[in-house]
């Protein structure tokens, strides 16, 4: 069974598989929207098909609620973007299966409304009461303030700075975490 996330003030989420890949390559055409994931690269339709959507697929789990989830402002109708959920460290060697992961990532239009901080608080409430879960974390790399703000109005604290192992390539990212109550 999927998990549904009842809309929050501005927001309506869906979870969001294979055949949501053009709302996921619209979103990485922009450098800018990219800049803090891969320096800037826009996402080509390959990779969409032959790495992020087998990647998707891996983790994603529609009765926890991990995946990501489609943000639509629900006044408009309009895509903004997506919400990720998955446990920490899920392509490591040590996954940690109740502190989960939040990543954002929004087209430009839709920076600095406070969206990916509503979309977020929202999903940890949501998740929390109805899931097993200690931890929420999140990563952004040491210069991406905006995610680093964000992840500050979440309530989470600074942990480390370190490397962050991925098959996709290792990088050198803030660590913030949020206990559950």
């Amino acid at each position: 069974m999927t998990m549904q996330i009842p809309d929050s003030t501005r927001l309506s989420f869906a979870l969001m598989d294979d055949g949501d890949a053009d709302l996921l390559y619209q979103l990485d055409q922009d450098v800018e929207v990219m800049r803090y994931i891969n320096g800037g690269k826009i996402t080509t339709r390959e990779d969409i098909h032959n790495t992020f959507l087998p990647r998707l697929a891996q983790y994603r789990n529609p009765e926890k609620g991990w995946g990501l989830w489609q943000l639509t402002v629900t006044e408009t109708g309009q895509y903004i973007g997506w919400l990720l959920v998955r446990p920490m460290g899920f392509f490591g060697d040590d996954p940690q299966w109740t502190d989960w992961e939040l990543g954002w990532r929004l087209f430009r239009s839709a920076w600095g409304h406070g969206y990916a901080t509503e979309a977020a608080s929202h999903l940890m409430q949501e998740l929390a009461s109805t899931q097993d879960v200690s931890h929420f974390s999140a990563i952004a790399m040491p210069g991406n303030a905006a995610s680093i703000k964000v992840m500050e109005k979440l309530g989470m604290r600074y942990q480390k700075t370190g490397i962050h192992s991925d098959p996709l390539g290792d990088e050198e990212v803030v660590y913030y975490s949020k206990r559950v109550c």
